[in-house]
C-alpha cells in the first residue's frame, strides 16, 4: 500500500482523520477532542454528524480527534482547538506541553461542559485556560437561561430567555481569573439544591455564569457548561450557540 494511504489509514484507525492543506473556499481549521468516558460517550456518534454538517455549511476543515496524540504534534494549522466533553486532565506530558505550546503561540481554545473538570491542582495551567473550576451539580433540571452579552455571536441565535435543560454546574475561581459572562443561568427557576443523597449542592446566587470568554497566554478561549446530553447536538439553537462560540474563537469577531 502506498505510503500515503497507508498514514491515512492508521488515521482513521486512531479515531483522527487526515487535515489536508485548507481548499480554496474553505475557511480555516479545526481540531474536535471527542474521548470517551464513563458519563459520556453516547453523545459522540451525534455529535459529530453534526459538525460534519456544520463544516460543509460554514466551510471549515474539520479534524475529529478520539483520543489527544494530536496535541502531540503541530497544531499551528488549526485556527482553533475544541474540546468537546474531553478534559485536559486526560492529557500526558507531551500533550500537555503541545496545548502549551499552541496556545502561547496565539492558538484557540473552546472548551465544552465536562471538558470544564479537572482535578484541583494537577495541571494549574490548565485551570486557568478554562477560567473557573467545578465545584459540583445538582441533578438535570430545566432552568431559564439568559444573555449576558447579547454582542458575542454564541447568543445570536438565542431567544433573550432561553428554556433550557442540562447540569448547572456550580464553580469556583481559585485562580482568580477574570472572564466575560456570555450566558447566565437563573437559578430561581430551577432547585439548585436538588441533588443525591450525601452530596451538598448550594447554588451561586445572581452571578451565575454557564458560557463566558476570556484572553489567555495569546489566544481566545470560549467556554460553555452547556451540552450534557447526545440529542442536544441535533439542537438547531444549542448548535447555534456552540457554532457561534467556535468562529468567534477561530476569528476573533
Amino acid at each position: 500500500m502506498p505510503l500515503k494511504k497507508t498514514l491515512a489509514a492508521a488515521a482513521i484507525a486512531l479515531g483522527t482523520a487526515a487535515t489536508p492543506t485548507l481548499a480554496a473556499d474553505t475557511q480555516f481549521a479545526i481540531l474536535v477532542l471527542a474521548m470517551p468516558t464513563k458519563y459520556h460517550y453516547e453523545y459522540i456518534p451525534v455529535a459529530r454528524e453534526s459538525f460534519e454538517k456544520l463544516a460543509k455549511l460554514h466551510a471549515f476543515e474539520l479534524t475529529w480527534a478520539a483520543q489527544p496524540w494530536a496535541f502531540e504534534g503541530d497544531l499551528s494549522k488549526y485556527a482553533a482547538v475544541v474540546l468537546l466533553n474531553s478534559s485536559g486532565e486526560e492529557f500526558n506530558e507531551a500533550q500537555r506541553a503541545g496545548f502549551e505550546r499552541y496556545m502561547k503561540a496565539g492558538g484557540n481554545a473552546v472548551v465544552v461542559h465536562r471538558a470544564i473538570i479537572s482535578k484541583p491542582g494537577l495541571w494549574p495551567w490548565y485551570e486557568k485556560l478554562v477560567g473557573r473550576s467545578f465545584v459540583i451539580h445538582p441533578m438535570l433540571q430545566t432552568a431559564v437561561v439568559t444573555k449576558a452579552d447579547a454582542s458575542h455571536p454564541a447568543t445570536f441565535g438565542l431567544p433573550d430567555k432561553w428554556v433550557w435543560s442540562d447540569e448547572w454546574y456550580e464553580f469556583s475561581n481559585p485562580h482568580g481569573v477574570k472572564v466575560n459572562p456570555v450566558l447566565n443561568v437563573d437559578e430561581r427557576t430551577y432547585d439548585p439544591t436538588k441533588i443525591w443523597p450525601g452530596q451538598v449542592a448550594k447554588g451561586m446566587g445572581a452571578d451565575h455564569p454557564v458560557s463566558w470568554w476570556h484572553q489567555f497566554e495569546k489566544g481566545r478561549v470560549f467556554v460553555t457548561a452547556l451540552g450534557h446530553n447526545g440529542v442536544m447536538y441535533r439542537d438547531e439553537r444549542y448548535l447555534d450557540h456552540l457554532w457561534g462560540g467556535i468562529w468567534w474563537a477561530a476569528i476573533g469577531r
